[in-house]
C-alpha cells in the first residue's frame, strides 16, 4: 500500500473512533436529559415545617388573605428551599390574576423541585398567564424528559395544542389533537375520546376554513356533551360559512340558550379563567 493509501486508512480509522465517541456521548447526554429533573425529596424536618405553617397556619385563613401569605413566609424563613411553600404562595396570586407576582414564586418552586412543579408551571402559563410561547417551551422540556404525561386532567400535547391555537399556528394544533384523539381511541375504544379534545380539534379545522370537517368533529364533541354551548356556537358559525343559514340560526339559538344556562367548558379552573375559544354570553 502506498503512502497515500496508508494515510487514508489512518484518517478513516481516526474518523471512525471520533464518530463513535461522539455518538456515545450524544446518546449518554440524551439519556441524561430524560432523567435530569431537579428533584429534592422533602425531608422529615421540612414536612414538619409544612405541617406547622401550611396545615396548622395558612389553612386557617382564606388563601386570598394576608395571613395566608404570612404563614408561608414564616415557613420560608426556616427553610427557603421548600418548593411546596413557594407553590402555595404562588397559587392564590394566579387565581387573583396577579400573574407576574405569582410567577416569581412559582419559578422558585420549580427551582427547588422541577419534577413536581414544572408541569404545573407549564399549565399555569397556558391557561392563566397566557404566555403561550413560554408554555410550549416548558411542555417541550417535559416531553423530552418524561414523554407525553398528564397535568390537570389533560396531556402535555393537549395544552401545547391550545397554545398553538392561541398563536394562530393552526396546523400544529391540528396535528397534536389528531394524534391525541387517535391515542385515546386506541387506548379506550372508539368512544374513548374527550369532548374537549374534539372541540379544539374542530376549532383547528374551523380556523383553516375546513368547515364541513369542523362540523363533523363538533358533532362528535356534542355526542359526548350534548349541551356544550361552545361547540354549538362554532358549529353554527361553520354552517353559516357553508351557506346553511336556517340550520345555523337554529343551532346558534340553542347555543345561546345553553350558554346562558352555564353549559360551557367545565374544567375545574374555568371558574377562574376563560379558556381559549370559550364564548361569553
Amino acid at each position: 500500500m502506498n503512502y497515500t493509501g496508508k494515510f487514508y486508512m489512518k484518517f478513516l480509522h481516526a474518523f471512525t473512533i471520533i464518530f463513535l465517541v461522539l455518538l456515545f456521548f450524544s446518546c449518554k447526554k440524551e439519556q441524561e436529559n430524560r432523567h435530569n429533573f431537579e428533584y429534592n425529596s422533602t425531608s422529615a424536618k421540612q414536612e414538619q415545617i409544612i405541617t406547622k405553617y401550611v396545615d396548622s397556619c395558612a389553612h386557617n385563613y382564606s388563601y386570598y388573605s394576608r395571613e395566608w401569605q404570612e404563614c408561608l413566609d414564616k415557613g420560608l424563613e426556616e427553610d427557603s428551599t421548600i418548593a411546596y411553600l413557594w407553590q402555595q404562595k404562588a397559587m392564590p396570586n394566579f387565581k387573583a390574576r396577579k400573574y407576574e407576582l405569582g410567577m416569581r414564586y412559582l419559578d422558585k418552586a420549580v427551582k427547588y423541585n422541577e419534577k413536581e412543579w414544572l408541569p404545573y408551571r407549564a399549565f399555569i402559563k397556558c391557561i392563566f398567564a397566557k404566555t403561550y410561547a413560554e408554555a410550549i417551551e416548558d411542555f417541550k422540556t417535559l416531553k423530552e424528559k418524561e414523554g407525553n404525561q398528564y397535568v390537570m386532567d389533560h396531556t402535555y400535547d393537549f395544552y401545547m395544542a391550545l397554545c398553538y391555537l392561541q398563536l394562530n399556528e393552526f396546523e400544529k394544533a391540528e396535528k397534536l389533537l389528531e394524534n391525541e384523539i387517535e391515542a385515546e381511541v386506541e387506548k379506550w375504544g372508539e368512544d374513548g375520546y374527550h369532548h374537549l379534545d374534539l372541540f379544539y380539534y374542530g376549532i383547528s379545522l374551523y380556523e383553516q376554513s375546513e368547515y364541513e370537517d369542523a362540523v363533523e368533529i363538533f358533532d362528535k364533541s356534542l355526542s359526548k356533551y350534548p349541551k356544550f354551548s361552545d361547540a354549538l356556537y362554532y358549529k353554527a358559525i361553520a354552517l353559516s360559512r357553508l351557506g346553511v343559514y336556517e340550520k345555523a340560526k337554529e343551532i346558534y339559538t340553542l347555543a345561546k340558550k345553553e350558554g346562558e344556562a352555564g353549559n360551557t367548558i367545565n374544567e375545574d379552573n374555568a371558574v377562574y379563567e376563560i379558556y381559549p375559544y370559550q364564548v361569553r354570553w
